[in-house]
């Protein structure tokens, strides 16, 4: 005999998370953004440019366009100055008599500016919703928890937290309150050795990468010394016996872009591009970087890419603006400059400064409007600022 029931509803609650996925909710504490309020010029006014350049000169002094090197060249048309995320924190603390920073990068680059500048300069981002995946990956709530992880096995007091600049304030501020230090790509190793001096381990926040990359490329130590914490799992997917044993307690984080490119992209290239030189990010994976002939920072590969002799191959693991860029910059000099992966890979958070974006920010400030102001409060302020003044401080 066949049985027909009658479908009763679930009674199913969606997680917070569930909620966030869909649009549906916010959580101010991390790095996703919002929707920007007013109305934007559209994409397709032929004028966007001519009003970005009126909408800067009505400005004057009192704007410092910062412009990361992965934006589009359209914003980085009208960037003061450009480089890496610390690297503009910094020249945005050089520059104390502009009121207004306005940060083309994503949102905890703007944190960090505003963590660096005075309290009577305002941190602008063009587009609230321009974040980091990577710096999503690691909530305050999950690194408070991992901290009780690493507490209930007895090791906490040998850990020191070492957090990467592609962090939100608040695991910036975690790391301050709990003696450690911040590192960028291009100071990594110097950041593990000052934490290895103070303890025994180190908790790596939140690009599991370039810790990984660090540890054992820059610094010999083994695989196995590594273990990775995932804060999805109960104990972090570990066991108090292997925390317990590792020298490095990587978080379970990764770039969206630099994560992409694998071992095939590395021996494709050698096979098309015969007397290649392969020169890679060291947010890449640890097989990508073993594989390549080079590794260093954003900063690094633009310095290496000067220097190298004109004829010369490159393929480059790195965001795809800046590579197309260094390939036109460097055309003249006949250096052949591709991107490592046949997949075209932007930054997509970094991509939402665009120049529609750009143009309403420095026309509402031309109008004494203040939009998309990033504010951090004194409280995580503080013990931010620690963190990075003990990176400033490192030998």
């Amino acid at each position: 005999m066949r049985v027909v029931t009658t479908a009763q509803p679930l009674d199913v609650q969606p997680t917070p998370l569930a909620l966030l996925l869909l649009g549906r909710e916010a959580d101010p504490r991390s790095e996703r953004g919002v929707e920007c309020p007013g109305d934007l010029p559209a994409p397709s006014d032929p004028d966007l440019v001519a009003r970005a350049r009126a909408a800067k000169e009505k400005l004057g002094d009192k704007v410092f366009i910062l412009g990361h090197h992965y934006q589009r060249d359209e914003v980085i048309e009208f960037a003061d100055v450009t480089g890496d995320s610390f690297k503009l924190a910094r020249d945005a603390a050089a520059r104390p008599d502009a009121e207004y920073i306005v940060f083309c990068g994503v949102h905890f680059m703007a944190e960090s500016a505003d963590i660096l500048t005075g309290d009577d300069q305002q941190v602008i981002l063009p587009d609230l919703a321009a974040g980091c995946s990577m710096a999503d990956m690691a909530t305050a709530e999950q690194v408070a928890e991992c901290w009780d992880v690493l507490t209930e096995a007895g090791i906490a007091e040998q850990v020191v937290p070492v957090s990467y600049m592609n962090s939100s304030a608040d695991i910036k501020a975690f790391t301050g309150k709990h003696g450690g230090t911040i590192c960028t790509s291009s100071n990594a190793k110097r950041a593990l050795t000052w934490a290895f001096e103070q303890g025994e381990k180190i908790l790596f926040l939140p690009d599991q990468h370039l810790g990984r990359n660090t540890a054992v490329r820059d610094m010999g130590m083994s695989l196995d010394d590594c273990v990775v914490y995932n804060p999805h799992r109960p104990n972090g997917g570990l066991t108090t016996e292997q925390l317990r044993a590792a020298k490095m307690i990587l978080w379970r984080g990764h770039c969206s872009v630099h994560g992409r490119f694998s071992l095939d992209s590395v021996e494709d290239v050698r096979a098309r591009i015969p007397g290649v030189n392969v020169l890679v990010h060291p947010e890449c994976k640890h097989e990508v970087v073993a594989a390549a002939d080079y590794v260093g920072s954003t900063e690094h590969i633009i310095k290496t890419l000067e220097a190298a002799p004109r004829g010369s191959k490159w393929a480059i693991g790195t965001e795809l603006n800046l590579v197309r860029r260094l390939a036109n910059r460097f055309a003249a000099e006949d250096k052949e400059i591709v991107f490592l992966d046949k997949t075209v890979c932007f930054c997509s958070t970094m991509n939402r400064i665009d120049l529609p974006h750009l143009v309403w920010a420095l026309e509402s400030l031309a109008a004494d409007k203040t939009v998309n102001r990033i504010e951090v409060d004194k409280e995580t302020e503080s013990f931010a600022k620690l963190a990075l003044e003990r990176m400033l401080a490192l030998p």
